[in-house]
């Protein structure tokens, strides 16, 4: 799991230099910088597409984050599975939230360096609220979670603030969602849980 495509050596400069590319010839930019941690969760939102994938890795190269991303089993299914995985996925049984947050602090705790990308709303569907996975998982492993973001009504991909949980959840996540309020997905009507004030079991 530790050996992914940020890694490769040759394939690494070639990949960052196809996303700049990529990005730019589809009229995209990014905004703030990769915060000066060594362990971190990243949220990934909002999640209404199957293009955030892409769009994700792209920004990341860009912004030279070695990043995992959290994604629903199915999709590492033969033949597709090698290949996500190598991208820095992980695959995650959603009827299994605890194990996925026991697991990932675990993974905080192991290693000195560490990247973990969450979406919060867990979906690409319409989400009525966040799942709280990714809090769990920072307040537990004692680490920052920093804000990723696409907006594509802006064509703007990147890293904003970096919150430290403080053990109250309900105020936190009010902070964090605040930032997103203004940030739209590629289907806006499905990233409603960002406006709203609910927040979701933990997964």
């Amino acid at each position: 799991m530790n050996y992914t495509i940020f890694d490769t050596p040759v394939v690494r400069p070639i990949i960052r230099w196809i996303s700049i590319v990529f990005l730019w010839l589809n009229g995209w930019k990014t905004e703030g910088r990769l915060p000066e941690i060594p362990k971190f969760v990243l949220i990934a939102a909002p999640h209404t597409s199957n293009w955030d994938l892409p769009y994700m890795l792209f920004t990341a190269f860009k912004l030279k984050a070695k990043i995992y991303w959290m994604g629903k089993a199915a999709i590492f299914s033969w033949p597709f599975g090698p290949l996500f995985r190598w991208l820095g996925g992980i695959p995650i049984d959603r009827s299994q939230a605890n194990d996925v947050v026991a697991q990932s602090i675990e993974q905080f705790q192991k290693n000195e360096k560490r990247i973990l990308t969450v979406p919060p709303a867990g979906t690409r569907k319409r989400v009525l609220n966040w799942k709280t996975g990714f809090y769990h998982i920072a307040n537990g492993a004692n680490v920052p979670i920093a804000l990723g973001f696409l907006d594509y009504k802006r064509k703007v991909g990147g890293i904003g603030k970096v919150v430290q949980p403080t053990g109250d959840m309900e105020q936190d996540m009010e902070s964090i969602r605040a930032f997103y309020r203004d940030i739209s997905g590629k289907y806006p009507l499905k990233s409603i849980a960002a406006a709203t004030a609910i927040v979701g079991p933990a997964g």
